[in-house]
């Protein structure tokens, strides 16, 4: 005989239940030649300044303010407090890289870091652009194109190789390198104890579950099993058998377990993890969870 075990859940969602994160100071790399930016009128502008260093690139936004030769440059309206003043400005990130939006310097007024802000048209393409991943992740770099512009200074460099300058004898080697890296975010739900009433234990065959699932985003299931209801520490296992791997599952599809790991007890919990995607704003949304067992 085939039972099935359904879990109801109420729009469970990943981001709701992760543990806080605590944010560093700043993640612009503090070597000499990671932290700065470059303008034919104001000449260099810091990301990493003395004794403040606030700048922060996060998968949804740029924070804090550079110094310059002409006054702080914001990238936030946060930082000065004058967003009911000039608006709710700041330069934000799409999660891959790709930055948009607004910064603010007294002398010289909005700086932007795409031209498509506002729906504009872009007669000369450029965005500053983030690399995402890789071994050239957190480094803001993308010949030709990564630029900020303003309407009186111009053009603001984050990167040397924009000209193609970089080690050049009459070049400076520079550019604007973070630590950032587009990575998902996850959290998990552990199950209550189920009973299978099978004394000599019961042989669990596959998961499924149902609900909404956002590009790019994933559902893990692991399964623990006892003898005792009342078991001190559940040891979740994934299709390896250890807690490093999962059953990844898509919705309203069966996915079988291994029949050699989850056998032969009468109680199990399931362990479910969502995972985002790598902008970290989309998580699946799971609606119910069915568990398919056997004596």
């Amino acid at each position: 005989m085939i039972y099935a075990v359904c879990a109801v859940l109420a729009g469970m969602g990943a981001l709701a239940w992760n543990a806080a994160r605590v944010q560093a100071t700043t993640n612009v790399r503090p070597e000499i030649d990671n932290h700065w930016a470059w303008n034919d009128v104001i000449e260099w502008i810091d990301f990493y300044h003395y004794p403040t260093e606030n700048v922060i690139l996060t998968s949804y936004k740029l924070t804090g303010y550079a110094s310059s030769s002409i006054g702080n440059i914001y990238f936030d309206c946060a930082m000065t407090g004058d967003c009911a003043e000039k608006g709710n400005y700041k330069v934000t990130n799409d999660g891959e890289g790709n930055l948009s939006g607004w910064a603010w310097n007294d002398a010289v007024g909005w700086i932007s870091f795409d031209c498509h802000n506002n729906g504009g048209s872009c007669g000369t393409l450029y965005q500053a652009y983030v690399v995402p991943d890789n071994i050239d992740a957190g480094i803001f770099t993308n010949p030709g194109t990564d630029y900020a512009w303003n309407d009186l200074i111009g053009w603001i460099s984050f990167n040397c190789d924009n000209h193609s300058n970089c080690g050049n004898p009459d070049g400076i080697n520079y550019k604007v390198a973070t630590s950032w890296e587009a990575t998902s975010t996850s959290g998990y739900v552990d199950s209550s104890t189920f009973d299978t009433n099978v004394t000599g234990g019961a042989q669990l065959n596959s998961v499924m579950w149902s609900g909404v699932t956002e590009p790019g985003t994933e559902v893990g299931f692991q399964f623990a099993g006892s003898d005792n209801p009342n078991e001190p520490s559940w040891e979740f296992k994934g299709p390896d058998g250890t807690v490093d791997t999962y059953y990844m599952a898509v919705q309203n599809s069966s996915v079988p377990l291994d029949l050699t790991l989850h056998n032969n007890q009468q109680y199990f919990r399931y362990r479910v993890t969502l995972f985002s995607d790598l902008t970290q704003r989309n998580t699946p949304r799971i609606d119910e969870i069915s568990i398919n067992w056997s004596p």
